[in-house]
């Protein structure tokens, strides 16, 4: 079995490499790795910091910034693994725990699962951030009749079945009509797009240790109303 893993990099030059080394030396038992750089035209050295693992991961580049939404889906038409996750570029998520989610799909490809960090909260965000996050799961959960503590987590591990219908690839059979979203709201267009066509999401604690404005964090107050209106979008 092989997983891919999409990292998308803008302005990402203090992390990029220590991220690199962590998802590397990472041992999915059972699962081998191909690993995707989707570099969303970052005009710092990020693209230097990725030279010295070019022999072991799939390089992209975006000519211009187009947003993490649109670096993810460059990483899909380029991805031939049984399933896929995305592995941000900063150091907010561990790539050790990726195997909990492993664990828990299994030889599934009728489920996604998705790394929550409000089911093992050591450390959390802006507190406005916090809050915006539990709107978003209380909206989901009210159209859609979940229990979901974490739609806008990074860690979302899809079995390539269900992501091929959802984005599809040239060549590949699918039905779906193909990712839209360019910015942070594509994290509600994946979760109203897998629940409408039926399928479960189950959820994993994992930790999370939130980064500053002032350390390269990007997303921002706005996005979570891009991700309301994304809801309502696809949901009707």
């Amino acid at each position: 079995m092989k997983l891919s893993i999409i990292i998308p990099a803008y302005n990402e030059e203090k992390t990029i490499g220590n991220v690199l080394n962590k998802v590397l030396e990472q041992n999915y038992i059972g699962w081998e790795k191909e690993i995707i750089v989707v570099n969303d035209a970052s005009h710092d050295t990020t693209e230097n910091k990725v030279q010295p693992f070019l022999n072991q991961i799939k390089y992209l580049k975006h000519n211009s910034n187009q947003g993490k939404g649109a670096a993810i889906k460059t990483g899909l038409e380029s991805m031939t693994g049984d399933a896929v996750i995305v592995q941000d570029a900063d150091l907010e998520y561990d790539p050790a725990e990726i195997k909990n989610l492993l664990n828990e799909l299994g030889n599934r490809t009728d489920i996604v699962v998705y790394g929550s960090r409000n089911l093992k909260p050591e450390r959390r965000g802006y507190s406005h951030y916090v809050l915006g996050s539990k709107i978003l799961d209380f909206l989901v959960n009210l159209f859609f009749g979940t229990k979901l503590t974490d739609v806008y987590t990074c860690y979302k591990l899809f079995p390539v079945e269900i992501i091929n219908k959802i984005n599809p690839v040239k060549n590949k059979a699918s039905d779906g009509a193909g990712i839209e979203s360019k910015g942070f709201e594509l994290e509600m267009e994946l979760t109203v797009k897998t629940l409408k066509m039926g399928y479960k999401i189950k959820e994993v604690p994992i930790h999370y240790y939130p980064r500053k404005f002032n350390e390269g964090k990007k997303i921002r107050a706005r996005d979570g109303l891009k991700g309301i209106i994304t809801l309502l979008k696809y949901r009707f």
